[in-house]
């Protein structure tokens, strides 16, 4: 029986080197990390620029809105499907943002 040449001690480090199974999956990862943050306080003139525009939305309007929930702001762009103005809520399809938590509202026919 033939004797194997003795592999390089480079070679053989290659061996015991990390291996990627999924490929950019770490990188996927860290970008989809959760980043806590506070909630902003809005200033008066904000707020009445929000309260303006959600007197605009009406029901089937196509509108981005950006709002905070569990600690970190989030984009939602949709349908409105029903706006309940006594109880402060939006719902963009079945997504339900309270007014509170709105940051910012856009879409075509806000100026």
């Amino acid at each position: 029986m033939a004797e194997r040449p003795k592999m390089l001690r480079e070679e053989r480090a290659k061996q015991f080197m990390p291996f990627a199974a999924l490929k950019g999956y770490p990188e996927a990862l860290r970008k989809k990390e959760k980043r806590i943050v506070q909630k902003r306080e809005l200033s008066e003139e904000h707020q009445e620029e929000l309260d303006r525009k959600l007197h605009q939305v009406r029901k089937n309007d196509i509108i981005t809105v950006v709002y905070f929930c569990n600690n970190e702001y989030l984009e939602q762009t949709g349908m409105v499907s029903k706006m309940d103005v006594k109880a402060r809520v939006l719902y963009i399809v079945n997504t339900r943002i309270l007014f509170d938590d709105i940051y910012d509202i856009s879409g075509e026919h806000f100026c």
